[in-house]
């Protein structure tokens, strides 16, 4: 498969910095845009694409976000925001020559945030809008965390989990000794984590922490960050654009309210994959990428 890696200088009001980019095929007509997650973590975990798109006429292009792996990362907060993060998905957009008429978008979740971020400030560049695991309520995704998945947990473990949040104890052994197998295996990668592919654990290990913790929280079980109070359920009527929202039955995210946001959105659809959770890229890979080129040849 052709590949093309390109650094594109982003202009911020604090200075010039770059941003690396890989498109993977040529297609001037199908062109998938991918936002990882974090924000701070990198493109790596995208890496499923390689496998399932290889046979496809669809062109995929990876993007490290300013801060994250291959980009510059000023490590300064008053870059961390949603609206300088919009500011850098369009320069990379027009860099790109992405446009209306082949410019596909695809957010996993904190990149999901951006999608929906994007899809309402700039309607007019995109062709296709796809969001994947990300809730566009964190107070829901916070409430669905509380309510539906912490009483799904042995009450002794949940009960020791928060003391040790409360604590502060994010970065503790025990901690981390006790969301792996009771939290991330079951709703963020569902397979033992030594089975987690080793793309995944680049993308763990390679995240921007402070940036993370910064706009997300210390921790996947719920959120607590910049975003703890980020709310665009009542805006998504305003996303014309053809899109598609991603669910999975065991992801952090409430798979009755992904579908419910593809029914507000006025050209909404939606994905379900039964056996996903977070990474749906990998514990329900066939259903996740067929669904998405089913989308994209559909638009």
């Amino acid at each position: 498969m052709q590949t093309e890696v390109r650094m594109i200088p982003i202009t911020t009001p604090y200075g010039e910095y770059k941003v690396w980019t890989q498109r993977c095929g040529s297609n001037p007509t199908k062109r998938l845009l991918l936002l990882h997650g974090g924000p701070g973590m990198t493109h790596e975990y995208f890496q499923s694409f390689d496998t399932h798109f290889a046979d496809s006429d669809i062109e995929y292009i990876y993007y490290d976000q300013l801060g994250s792996l291959n980009s510059d990362n000023p490590a300064d907060r008053k870059f961390w925001t949603i609206a300088r993060f919009v500011d850098e998905v369009d320069q990379v957009r027009k860099a790109l020559g992405l446009d209306a008429s082949n410019f596909f978008l695809l957010g996993h979740s904190w990149g999901g945030v951006l999608a929906m971020e994007y899809a309402l400030a700039h309607p007019e560049a995109l062709k296709g809008l796809i969001i994947s695991n990300m809730m566009a309520d964190c107070t829901a995704y916070q409430k669905y965390a509380d309510d539906v998945l912490g009483p799904q947990m042995d009450p002794k473990v949940l009960a020791r989990i928060k003391d040790l949040e409360a604590a502060g104890q994010y970065s503790s052994e025990e901690y981390e000794s006790l969301l792996m197998p009771h939290h991330y295996e079951k709703h963020v990668l569902r397979r033992p984590m030594d089975q987690w592919p080793e793309c995944v654990m680049n993308a763990l290990t390679h995240v921007n922490q402070d940036l993370y913790v910064y706009m997300q929280g210390p921790s996947e079980f719920g959120i607590s960050g910049v975003l703890a109070t980020w709310d665009r359920s009542k805006d998504l009527k305003h996303i014309k654009t053809p899109a598609l929202v991603i669910g999975a039955e065991y992801d952090t995210m409430d798979p009755a309210y992904m579908k419910w946001m593809s029914e507000q959105l006025p050209n909404g659809s939606y994905l379900y994959c039964p056996e996903g959770s977070h990474m749906a890229m990998w514990d329900d890979a066939e259903v996740y990428h067929e669904g998405i080129k089913e989308f994209i040849g559909r638009v």
